[in-house]
């Protein structure tokens, strides 16, 4: 189907590109009464074609269209075919030796991309591979140990330990399953398994559910909220859009060292809604600032924004998704200490349409 759809492409290209040519000459032909440029707007449709159509085949079959009508409708005598004259010969030449250049040039233009995207998807794929193993062994080597220690110690323990100690697996098995969620987000987006559906959300009520949800995990931490008076509407997938802004509000809690403030604040710019999640803690290192939201961070010494030393799959979880929503994402330092993380939306379109 793919292959179709880029055959019936190249090949509108290839028809509607010789029909101005043609247009355009029959123009200057009659009109300006300019004979000599005629060849010249050919040359340029068959390199247009050749540039923006696959292979060699659009621009080959062009030249020779192209050589054929300027000998047979636009020179002496016309609505004749008449190769004996040098000028027309040399003309299909060129049109032709231009269309295999070009496509030549076009074609390993091409190539170099689709090589070049190859990798960086191989890249990306062995970053969030990494990222994977050391998220997972944390969580994984901690329920490990507690479950040991109570096998272990079983009867030496007192209740309060062993509480405590299941409490720990519990919060541990919780993380392993956010981390689970938010790969089988990234990687159903990334390979196009899901489409995002996006309906009418009005904010106040994203936010109170984000809040809910997030208070569940985080009973003890406040969270400042700042939105608009007025009813804002904003077409989203509303479940992934949460998750969004929870694994930005968790992201803070968990690494965000010394931080006494967080903040969520929502405001209209335009068409856009700017979402801003705030915290007033160490901040994120200027080595790893750059690749917050891919997945993996090459730096091996302070984690970002905090202690926790962390690959960061939320963050690439919510670049992905809001990506995926047509928005932009980005992270930076506060000068007075902390971080902030702001993502935008298209809020909707309120007009009348009558």
């Amino acid at each position: 189907m793919k292959k179709i759809s880029s055959y019936i492409k190249d090949s509108f290209i290839t028809v509607i590109i010789l029909f101005l040519s043609f247009l355009v000459s029959l123009i200057f032909q009659h009109v300006f009464e300019v004979q000599e440029h005629i060849t010249t707007v050919f040359v340029f449709a068959v390199f247009l074609i050749s540039l923006w159509t696959n292979g060699y085949v659009y621009g080959i079959a062009a030249a020779i269209i192209g050589a054929l009508a300027v000998n047979y409708a636009f020179t002496f005598p016309f609505f004749t075919l008449n190769f004996t004259i040098p000028v027309n010969i040399i003309s299909a030449v060129i049109m032709i030796v231009i269309a295999v250049l070009t496509s030549t040039l076009t074609t390993k233009i091409k190539n170099h991309e689709a090589v070049k995207t190859e990798g960086e998807k191989e890249r990306m794929r062995a970053n969030l591979l990494r990222a994977v193993s050391h998220d997972l062994r944390t969580p994984l080597t901690t329920i490990y140990g507690s479950a040991s220690t109570l096998l272990e110690n079983r009867e030496t323990l007192r209740e309060e330990q062993r509480i405590k100690i299941l409490q720990g697996i519990k919060e541990d098995s919780e993380w392993l399953i956010r981390i689970v969620e938010n790969l089988l987000s990234i990687t159903r987006i990334d390979s196009g398994k899901v489409k995002i559906i996006k309906t009418s959300t009005v904010l106040e009520e994203l936010i109170d559910s984000v809040i809910i949800k997030f208070k569940k995990r985080y009973p003890d931490q406040e969270v400042e909220i700042d939105i608009p008076s007025d009813i804002v509407v904003i077409p989203m997938d509303a479940i992934l859009i949460e998750q969004v802004i929870i694994n930005i509000l968790e992201n803070a809690v968990q690494h965000a060292e010394n931080m006494t403030k967080l903040s969520l604040r929502v405001f209209i710019l335009g068409k856009q809604a700017i979402f801003e999640i705030k915290d007033d803690g160490c901040g994120i290192s200027d080595e790893q600032l750059p690749n917050i939201f891919t997945g993996y961070y090459e730096n091996t010494g302070e984690p970002p924004d905090g202690q926790k030393r962390n690959a960061g799959i939320g963050l690439s979880v919510c670049a992905t998704i809001i990506k995926a929503h047509g928005g932009d994402i980005s992270a930076e330092n506060i000068k007075t200490g902390g971080a902030v993380f702001r993502f935008t939306l298209m809020t909707e379109d309120n007009s009348d349409d009558q």
